[in-house]
């Protein structure tokens, strides 16, 4: 599992001096938001995100250009699981910074949030930009690393998926093939069976008019005979009658 581990920046009980009257009512309103800001802090501690995330958008209501109020609500709302809505506050705190390291721990932070919402890619992205402003973070090393194996993963499941989604096809194209051959070979069988019969019905006849000629040549014969025999005695009686 990559690191799960969020920046949240903190502020000490030290506050300015006031040096000129003219920053008097910008320090008590800073005064004002850090407060609120070190309020979030103890009941993020205590797990209380969603009370922390209230105190840090009180410190941004009275000052809308703190950037750790922003940066703090973002890290509120992704221990709440609201990963898009803390994605947008580490971009908008990115925007708001000139420092480096925070910079680096907002892409950071970005990446985390991209990568729980299945936005791999992106938070690959995230994870490198946070790497160019601080190279030399493991922990981001860490999650980057994490995040292009799992994508890698994703990628060869989504290809096995497909080839199976192939192999499916190929089958069933089989399956639908094999069984129009066995509703061909159906009326097979129906068909040999009638050129059987058509056959032993030829047979049959050829059997019928066999007997009929050979009844009709024994008929013929027995007329031939019986001629012959008539023939001889004619013969004889000519004979007999015979005057010499």
């Amino acid at each position: 599992m990559f690191s799960d581990f969020t920046y949240r920046h903190n502020y000490g009980h030290a506050l300015l001096a006031v040096l000129m009257f003219f920053f008097l009512s910008s320090s008590i309103l800073a005064q004002a938001d850090r407060k609120l800001i070190r309020e979030g802090n103890r009941e993020y501690s205590r797990e209380k995100y969603s009370d922390s995330e209230i105190a840090y958008r009180k410190a941004l209501d009275k000052n809308n250009q703190s950037a750790d109020a922003v940066f703090n609500t973002g890290d509120a709302l992704y221990r709440q699981k609201k990963y898009e809505e803390a994605g947008k506050q580490f971009i908008e705190n990115h925007d708001m910074n000139d420092d480096r390291k925070k910079r680096s721990a907002s892409l950071y932070n970005l990446g985390n949030s991209l990568l729980m919402a299945n936005k791999i890619g992106e938070s690959i992205d995230a994870y490198k930009g946070s790497l160019r402003l601080d190279p030399d973070n493991l922990q981001t090393k860490y999650n980057l690393a994490y995040a292009q194996d799992l994508l890698k993963k994703q990628q060869q499941q989504q290809q096995q998926q497909q080839q199976q989604q192939e192999q499916d096809k190929q089958d069933q194209n089989g399956q639908n093939k094999e069984q129009q051959q066995n509703e061909d070979n159906k009326d097979q069988p129906e068909q040999k069976e009638g050129q059987q019969q058509q056959e032993q019905k030829q047979q049959g006849m050829s059997k019928e008019d066999a007997e009929r000629l050979l009844n009709a040549l024994a008929g013929d014969e027995k007329k031939i005979q019986e001629k012959v025999k008539l023939a001889k005695a004619r013969n004889a009686r000519v004979r007999t009658t015979k005057n010499w």
